[in-house]
């Protein structure tokens, strides 16, 4: 089967979490010493012309760099403005406010993980247990992002790394059930891990967390496929409504890519299949990098396109096809997904060649 005769979009896994920040190079060690974020994907000083509607309606300058651990879950997109001061929210961040509250982050061992967050002196909470007994902690990386380690599954390749890298997302929703119609149906979170109501003894020691709550884990039920999905591998969505007091909007007044968690992206083949179902459900692309780049999108060092929606709260979903991406550039190695079966993971050794691509050092 080729790309172009797909019927329905393939989603093989969460390709990265975006994260605005003050300084590249400095958040990027901090991810790289703390969640194994060490593989380059692409890096490149650009401009950003195609997100108008969140960027104030202008063009905008920006550095920004993907990232990945190859022990599995997606990556990381780190972005600085170079033209303009990335803003933090204008009012402190509290669980369950509309957007991405925390990243979740995969970890083989919770128990080892925790430690070694606490040797390093890090912003780490206690270790507590979820409605459904599962482990987990909070941690803040030092530029106020929140992270939520928990127990992963999906594991590509063994690096001895404590973590692999994004596992999920929690996300502040005004209507669970409303935004559940978006996650379950575009996105293919239909199992339900739990499904409680309020107050959460694991969310006592977070900004925010003392609120009554609805929250709802989402998984899905079935093995995602496509390209990437071996490294990729699961991931679980986490939609969080405070029942007694009215949530503000993390990003109001504010831009992509300002400081914070700016998007949540997902690798898709079969863009035009994604842009109709998306239309037909009542959110239809926002941005569309076909409308400007009909064949490719150059991204620096790798190609594909991409896309936004956002969910019923307005956090912004981006969609990425991969059309190239690099291997060892300076030979002209890259791996050119065009013509290749997308129903077809990548073969494990041309996934694990990505490893030329590692930084060892910041």
């Amino acid at each position: 089967m080729k790309r172009g005769e797909l019927k329905e979009k393939i989603i093989s896994g969460i390709q990265q979490i975006g994260i605005g920040v003050h300084n590249l190079r400095e958040a990027w060690k901090w991810y790289h010493d703390h969640f194994g974020i060490d593989v380059r994907i692409f890096e490149e000083n650009a401009i950003a012309e195609l997100m108008l509607p969140y960027t104030g309606g202008q063009p905008q300058k920006r550095h920004a760099a993907l990232a990945l651990n190859l022990q599995g879950g997606g990556g990381f997109e780190i972005w600085q403005y170079t033209e303009r001061t990335p803003q933090p929210p204008k009012q402190k961040v509290l669980l369950g406010d509309l957007g991405i509250n925390a990243a979740k982050i995969k970890s083989k061992d919770i128990n080892a993980t925790h430690a070694f967050f606490k040797s390093r002196g890090q912003d780490v909470k206690e270790l507590v247990e979820d409605p459904a007994g599962n482990k987990h902690f909070f941690v803040k990386d030092p530029f106020d992002n929140l992270f939520q380690v928990v127990h992963g599954n999906g594991w590509f390749r063994n690096e001895k790394k404590l973590t692999g890298a994004t596992y999920g997302a929690i996300i502040g929703v005004s209507d669970i059930d409303k935004a559940r119609e978006f996650y379950s149906g575009i996105l293919g979170y239909d199992a339900v891990v739990y499904d409680d109501e309020g107050k959460f003894n694991d969310l006592q020691h977070i900004s925010g967390g003392d609120n009554v709550f609805r929250r709802i884990l989402l998984k899905h039920s079935k093995s995602l496929r496509g390209y990437f999905s071996k490294l990729f591998g699961p991931s679980q969505i986490e939609l969080l409504q405070v029942k007694d007091r009215k949530p503000l909007k993390i990003y109001e007044g504010r831009q992509w890519g300002d400081l914070g968690f700016i998007h949540l992206c997902y690798d898709v083949t079969g863009m035009d299949a994604l842009r109709n179902e998306c239309q037909q459900k009542g959110y239809p692309f926002k941005v569309d990098s076909t409308q400007h780049h009909e064949v490719s999108f150059d991204m620096g060092e790798a190609a594909g396109q991409f896309s936004y929606v956002e969910d019923p709260d307005g956090t912004l979903i981006e969609f990425v096809e991969t059309h190239k991406i690099p291997v060892i550039k300076k030979l002209g190695w890259y791996i050119n997904l065009r013509k290749r079966n997308p129903e077809k993971a990548l073969p494990n050794w041309m996934l694990k060649s990505l490893k030329f691509n590692r930084i060892k050092k910041h």
